[in-house]
This record gives C-alpha cells, sequence and structure tokens, in this order.
C-alpha cells in the first residue's frame, strides 16, 4: 500500500481538466458509497457474532464473504477517485492477489469452529459474487450498539481516504506537490 500512495503522489492523471476524470472522480465516490453502505449493512449481522455463530442471514445468504465483496468495490471505488485507470487496476490487482489467502484462512477457522453446519453453508452461498435469489433476511435481528459502533469505522474510511486523494490532487494543482508521471 506504501508504493501505492507514493505512486499516487508522484503522478498525474493524464485526464486532469476533462470531462473523464471527472466522470471517474464521480463513478468512485459511487462505488465508495456503495461500499461503505454494504459494510455497515454486513456489520449489523456480525456485530458480536463473528466467532460465536455461522451468520447466514442478511448480506451472508447471498455472499459468503460480503464485507469483502464491499471492501472490493470501495477499493475500486478509491482508484478511480485518483482519475486513472491504471490506479484501479493496480488496486483491484492488489486485492485480487492479496484476499484468496483472508478468505482461505477464514474459511478453514468457519469449518473449524462450525463444521457441519459450515459444509452446508458453503455449498449453498458462493464464495463472493453474490446469488441473489438466495437472500434471506430475519423480521427480527439483535445488535450489540457497542461493537456495531466500532465496525462503522470499518466502513467510512473508503470516504476518508477519497479525502485525502482529493485533498492531495489539490496540492497537485497548485503546485505544491510536484508530478513527475502521468497515468491513464
Amino acid at each position: 500500500m506504501l508504493l501505492y500512495f507514493i505512486l499516487f503522489i508522484s503522478s498525474r492523471s493524464g485526464w486532469d481538466g476533462t470531462i473523464v476524470r471527472y466522470l471517474l472522480l464521480s463513478l468512485g465516490l459511487f462505488f465508495v458509497a456503495v461500499a461503505s453502505l454494504g459494510r455497515m449493512w454486513c456489520s449489523i449481522y456480525i456485530a458480536g457474532y463473528k466467532n460465536g455463530k455461522l451468520v447466514s442471514e442478511g448480506p451472508y445468504s447471498i455472499s459468503r464473504n460480503p464485507l469483502y465483496l464491499f471492501s472490493f468495490i470501495g477499493a475500486l471505488g478509491i482508484g478511480l477517485s485518483t482519475g486513472t485507470l491504471t490506479m484501479t487496476l493496480l488496486i483491484a490487482a492488489l486485492f485480487l492477489l492479496y484476499y484468496p489467502f483472508v478468505i482461505a484462512a477464514e474459511e478453514k477457522k468457519l469449518y473449524r469452529l462450525f463444521a457441519r453446519e459450515f459444509t452446508e453453508y458453503k455449498k449453498r452461498v458462493p464464495v463472493f459474487l453474490p446469488n441473489f435469489a438466495l437472500f434471506e433476511e430475519p423480521e427480527n435481528y439483535n445488535v450489540n450498539p457497542i461493537i456495531y459502533r466500532r465496525h462503522i469505522f470499518s466502513a467510512v474510511w473508503f470516504v476518508w481516504a477519497v479525502g485525502v486523494i482529493v485533498f492531495i490532487d489539490g496540492l497537485k494543482e497548485t503546485g505544491v506537490l510536484p508530478s513527475y508521471l502521468l497515468l491513464y
């Protein structure tokens, strides 16, 4: 991530000043909003339950890893907010290289904790991309507000990241930060 940040700081979008730059930023903001709301939705279901029971309702009824799906959408949003497809593809590649290992480790843990129940869940629910036909939502669900409040912060960091990107872009535009590379 540090190299990604250094690349971003030392480069500028080849689309600066064009409609493409603003379309990428707008699409990035949309993705970040979807990711933040999606992560908050997922957090309602796992806040306080993560290792105590196998959560299979709400977003977990359509994907075994909806938090990571929304994180991926948010990562794409952050990449798009830089105004370059290069940074977007780079962040997507980093995500796709790292998260399969995280998912595999979590599934191993879930199997250890909930062997039979997890095996059935795994047969029914896709690992990443959602199957909306499987959606199930309870009428009522108990949420631990203290733990949920902590989870909210893991959802809003995407918005803060875009704020940092816009601030750094402003520093580049005013000449405070030099740009050495032109990325599209």
